[in-house]
Order: structure tokens, then sequence, then C-alpha cells
């Protein structure tokens, strides 16, 4: 098929960026999105022109560095899907697709499609830790987990970091991501002794790094690619006003 592409290009962190447009032909509806760049970066580098930059490492759908803004939706059209497990099928012959990289303050653009989310690992290093003491391993079944618990805590561990739920918000939040951390790890006994201190400092680490604030609009739930739900960042509330009574 024959497409028209208009990507975003930027130098580089200081420079302006703007959409410019190309046109790339002979892809096949069984490639994948990226293997579609792929086939255009070859064509640039062929016709002495810089490759397009963006993000990519596992292409299974596991690592969420896929980050781009497919017509303005994150990781494309196809839900519960992240752009490398997007395929050129959801596409017609002929069609014009914009291609732009997560748009948030907290995620600023390093070059084209490329974005530096290292504020996601402040985050994590804040509080999303437990406990490590010393001495022999426990055995897997000596600290038993209610069954809801566990699926629960499942769940929210199957946040990929991706960011897409901040590219969604119309407010730049990473409320979805943290709640998704902090519930994983809340909801699991090992998770109890750093519990409230977690919630506070990995809040503090949000707000610090230019995040905006959660008014529960559900975009960020809509675009995540593991359907992460809602739920999440309510328990993160109600983690936190019991934090924060503590430390009053």
């Amino acid at each position: 098929m024959k497409l028209r592409l208009r990507i975003w290009r930027q130098a580089g962190a200081e420079d302006k960026g703007k959409m410019v447009p190309y046109v790339i032909d002979g892809i096949s509806e069984d490639a994948s999105f990226l293997e579609m760049l792929d086939v255009l970066n070859e064509q640039l580098i062929a016709e002495g022109e810089d490759p397009v930059a963006f993000d990519h490492d596992c292409r299974e759908g596991i690592c969420g560095a896929c980050s781009l803004m497919i017509d303005g939706q994150a990781h494309g059209p196809q839900g519960a899907t992240t752009t490398c497990q997007l395929h050129m099928r959801q596409y017609s012959d002929g069609d014009t697709i914009d291609i732009e990289p997560w748009r948030a303050g907290a995620f600023p653009v390093v070059k084209d499609l490329v974005v530096d989310r290292s504020s996601f690992d402040r985050i994590i290093q804040a509080g999303g830790y437990i406990s490590a003491p010393t001495g022999t391993a426990p055995d897997a079944h000596a600290v038993p987990v209610p069954k809801p618990d566990a699926d629960a805590a499942f769940s929210a561990a199957a946040c990929i970091g991706c960011g897409a739920c901040v590219a969604a918000c119309p407010n730049g939040s990473g409320m979805l991501f943290m709640a998704a951390k902090v519930a994983h790890l809340g909801l699991m006994p090992q998770g109890q002794p750093e519990r409230h201190t977690r919630v506070l400092g990995m809040v503090a680490a949000h707000d610090e790094a230019g995040f905006g604030g959660c008014t529960n609009t559900g975009e960020c739930s809509a675009a995540c690619p593991k359907e992460i739900g809602l739920d999440v960042i309510g328990r993160l509330n109600a983690d936190f006003r019991k934090a924060a009574t503590r430390a009053a």
C-alpha cells in the first residue's frame, strides 16, 4: 500500500520542530507500524537524509518503549495495543497518517519522536520498592494473600510505564502510572512497611516532575495498552489521605 506520512521532526531538545510530509510505497498490510517506519528510514538513508528517531526495544508489547502519538491517539487506533503491536492492516491504501511524540510537559522531546521519560524513573525511585530483609528467603506460600488482592495486584502490575496515560490526559497527569505502581505494592503484605511513606514520596516526585493534576476524565485508562482501570487512582487517593493524616 501507498501511504502519506506527516511526521514530527525536531533536531534536538532546544530546536524548533515541525511536521514533515513523506510518501512511502510498497508497505505490506502484515507489517507492523514500527516495521513501516523502518522501511521509511531505509528510504531516507538511501536518499542521504537523516532517519526518523523513534524509541523501540522488545517489539512485543511488554517494554513500553514504542511511545508514539498516531493520528492524535496514544499508540494508535487499536485499543489495548502498543505501537509495536499495531499492524498496517488497520490502514488503507492512500491513507494519511500523522505521527508525533508524546505531548506532555514532563516528557520533553529529545529528538523527533523520542521523549525523555526519566521522570517516571524518579517517581519509582521515590517509593516504588519494598523492604528487602536479609536472611533466607521465605517459602512462596509462607505469607497468605487473598485471591482478590492477588488478582488486583497482578492487574496493576501489568503497567509497562509507556506513558500513554500521560500523553492522552488533557492535563498531562501521570496519576494512572503512579497509582498502578502504588496499588500493586500496597495490595501485597510485603508492601505494607512502606505503604504510607511510599505514596507521599511518589506523589511529591510526580508533582515535582511537572505532571498535571488528575481530574478523572478517564482518557488515561482508555489509552492504556494494558487496560489499567481507574480504580487504582481511587486506591492511591485513599492511601494518600491516610498517609497525610498520619504525617500531620
